[in-house]
């Protein structure tokens, strides 16, 4: 029996790097090895496992941000017993300085983000981007191993931070076929009658943080605006997500007396809403993979997404219409939805085999794939 260390915020199926960390988590478990996971949070599926050992770290008032020197602390104290018999460590990114496995979900030196809410939260951003890409620089530059979600991200490294390539390996994100899969047409409208949407009015779904404008929501809702005014459009715009500037849109969409805009917030229901809905779309300006994208096509679902977004390597020759090309392009994504909208049976035919396709690959394959390069 081999030891494992794994140091993340959460081991929990929501969220992507979360969700990928406790995938990983699971399969070493289900080996029979022993796993240490030092985070605040794991989800009891893990803990039910007897090789399984949680040593939480306090999650100071609420806050990653805080909480952040102590969860490194305790990844290196953990760390140290280990190795010394042995084991291996697996950190995430700039998490964990220990000079072993990383396993990187977001390349802080590829984006800057852009705050547009209170003085206060953007010097808050300030702050906290100096010390990840600190971290990020020190953690990458002395691993030996590092894994990487997408060849986006690879790129991005050795442009970014001059690491190795030689050091580089990437791993796509799996899925659980289970839990995303293309609905038949009773479960969609079954879907539609408990969610309460029409029937006969396509709905396209926007997921994602609107803390900032890094997913891009401001284009889609300029764009949203403009079709709008068509009288041939008569779409359903749900928005799933949350974050400080969400009353500011809901702000917007009033004063613009747009109606055909709903705001769920935070939902744990995400699997029903893609398979209830028509189209995704994504314009986002900065996606080291994007999980949710990735969801949306194993639900049989066209999804819009930013063609520099790195889950746009796993779009076939047939889907590449639905790459956006530029990300703040308003003109360009209302071309897209409209070309869609008019052929909506057809690219839904297309992502059928895609989405069979992608749910071949499931959390247990990508965690294998790991376990064998880090073994």
């Amino acid at each position: 029996m081999k030891s494992y260390l794994l140091v993340t915020g959460d081991f929990v199926k929501t969220g992507g790097m979360d969700r990928a960390n406790f995938a990983l988590a699971e399969y070493l478990a289900k080996q029979g090895e022993q796993v240490h996971l030092v985070a605040h949070r794991v989800a009891p599926e893990l803990l039910a496992y007897p090789h399984v050992q949680f040593h939480q770290v306090p999650k100071i008032l609420d806050s990653y941000l805080l909480s952040s020197p102590l969860l490194a602390q305790t990844g290196r104290v953990w760390a140290k017993k280990l190795t010394a018999d042995g084991g291996r460590v697996l950190v995430n990114g700039g998490n964990c300085q220990w000079p072993d496995v990383n396993w990187v979900h977001y390349v802080h030196a590829a984006y800057e983000p852009s705050q547009q809410t209170g003085l206060l939260r953007q010097l808050k951003g300030v702050f906290s981007r100096r010390l990840f890409l600190n971290e990020e620089k020190q953690a990458l530059q002395s691993a030996r191993v590092i894994i990487v979600n997408s060849n986006r991200t690879k790129f991005d490294l050795i442009e970014k931070l001059g690491i190795p390539e030689q050091k580089l390996y990437t791993v796509y994100y799996g899925i659980d076929p289970q839990v995303f899969y293309p609905p038949t047409p009773e479960e969609k409208f079954s879907l539609r009658q408990q969610l309460g949407w029409p029937e006969d009015q396509p709905v396209v779904i926007f997921i994602g943080a609107l803390g900032d404008r890094r997913k891009g929501f401001d284009t889609l809702f300029a764009a949203w605006q403009k079709l709008c005014k068509s009288s041939d459009w008569d779409g359903i715009l749900v928005v799933i997500g949350t974050g400080a500037e969400l009353p500011l849109w809901q702000s917007r969409a009033a004063d613009a007396d747009i109606s055909n805009i709903r705001f769920l917030g935070f939902r744990a229901d995400v699997p029903k809403l893609l398979q209830a809905a028509d189209c995704l779309v994504a314009p986002t300006r900065y996606e080291a993979y994007g999980l949710g994208v990735h969801e949306a096509l194993c639900c049989g679902l066209p999804a819009l997404v930013s063609a520099n977004a790195g889950v746009a390597e796993r779009y076939p020759q047939k889907l590449k219409d639905l790459l956006i090309s530029n990300y703040d392009d308003v003109n360009e994504l209302v071309k897209k939805l409209q070309k869609w909208y008019k052929d909506k049976e057809n690219y839904s035919n297309l992502v059928y085999s895609v989405s069979q396709e992608l749910g071949n690959y499931t959390w247990d394959d990508m965690a294998k794939a790991i376990w064998e390069i880090t073994s």
